[in-house]
């Protein structure tokens, strides 16, 4: 009996299968969909935005690609709620655009940086499940963009603020409830649920469909994937028991902060202060708690100590004390 077709999750393919080049083409084709222009990548990036440290990547999957005109391409898949994730986005950014301009170099050299976050988890109010910004210089009184002109190899250029800024794309995949359609459709459709149509003629999804199949992958690769999937289940579980506690932790610390400032300086001002600095305050305390009550859950499950460090971003020693 034949076993029906199951794909690999996005998350897990950009970090294990799509960083090799016959794959490229898997990735090329998404970000040709989002981007709506043909993306071509020359060669993935690293750098220390993207490594496995604890602070500064705590479960997220980093890949950079320079495409074929030179621009840098970063893809961030983010699976749980995340306190400050849009400052995380511009220190991502402006991490890769330091990085590659040398010292001495003339800001001429300066790339193009497109971010693109593919986020699961409710990041705030909004009906689209997908976002994009740019920056853009707009004339307070008469509303033009300006344009600016500079001189490029002997040659007066004028162009739009926007050539050069960065881009960002938010995408909200658990906000995506409709009947895919468009090739853009058709992807965020697998971003979600991890379906690929027979018949798609979506970029990149028909070459998805021949290379991200589970069964194609040997039988220790399966078990490391059901564990990584294992694993996000149970530090979600672990993330909304900690934040439901570390929000309400922060409210009852804020309250209390609020009063006794709203006697000396308002009580008004006061309470809406302290519960917004007792709310930051519970949510940070709460998530060294998280990880490692995740750990402990993972290792309880017989889950690796890899696996537990590379999801939860602790050390060794830290999983063997547990």
């Amino acid at each position: 009996m034949n076993q029906p077709d199951r794909y690999i999750r996005f998350d897990w393919a950009v970090k294990r299968l799509l960083r090799q080049k016959a794959n490229f083409g898997v990735l090329e084709g998404f970000l040709t969909v989002l981007l709506d222009e043909e993306v071509t990548i020359i060669e993935l990036l690293e750098s220390e935005s993207n490594q496995q440290a604890a602070d500064d990547k705590f479960n997220r999957v980093d890949i950079k690609a320079l495409n074929s005109k030179g621009e840098i391409i970063i893809v961030e898949i983010q699976n749980t709620r995340e306190l400050y994730y849009l400052e995380r986005i511009l220190y991502g950014v402006a991490k890769a655009i330091t990085e590659h301009i040398s010292l001495g170099e003339r800001y001429y050299a300066v790339k193009k940086i497109y971010s693109v976050s593919i986020l699961y988890f409710d990041i705030g109010k909004g009906n689209d499940y997908l976002y994009h910004g740019q920056n853009t210089f707009t004339g307070v009184h008469t509303g033009d963009h300006l344009e600016i002109t500079t001189k490029e190899k002997n040659a007066i250029v004028h162009k739009l603020p926007a050539t050069i800024f960065p881009e960002y794309f938010l995408i909200r995949v658990n906000e995506f409830n409709k009947v895919a359609v468009t090739p853009l459709e058709e992807w965020i459709e697998y971003l979600k649920t991890g379906c690929i149509r027979p018949d798609t003629q979506a970029p990149g999804l028909g070459e998805a469909r021949q290379k991200l199949i589970y069964y194609n992958m040997s039988p220790a690769e399966r078990h490391a994937y059901d564990e990584h999937l294992s694993a996000m289940m149970i530090q979600n579980d672990v993330l909304d028991g900690a934040k439901l506690e570390g929000r309400m932790e922060g409210r009852m610390e804020g309250r209390m902060e609020g009063r006794m400032e709203g006697r000396m300086e308002g009580r008004m001002e006061g309470l809406a202060e302290g519960r917004m600095e007792g709310l930051a305050e519970g949510l940070e305390k709460g998530r060294e708690e998280e990880r490692f009550a995740t750990a402990r859950k993972m290792k309880a499950k017989g889950i690796d100590n890899a696996v537990i460090s590379d999801i939860t971003g602790l050390g060794s020693e830290d999983i063997d004390k547990l």
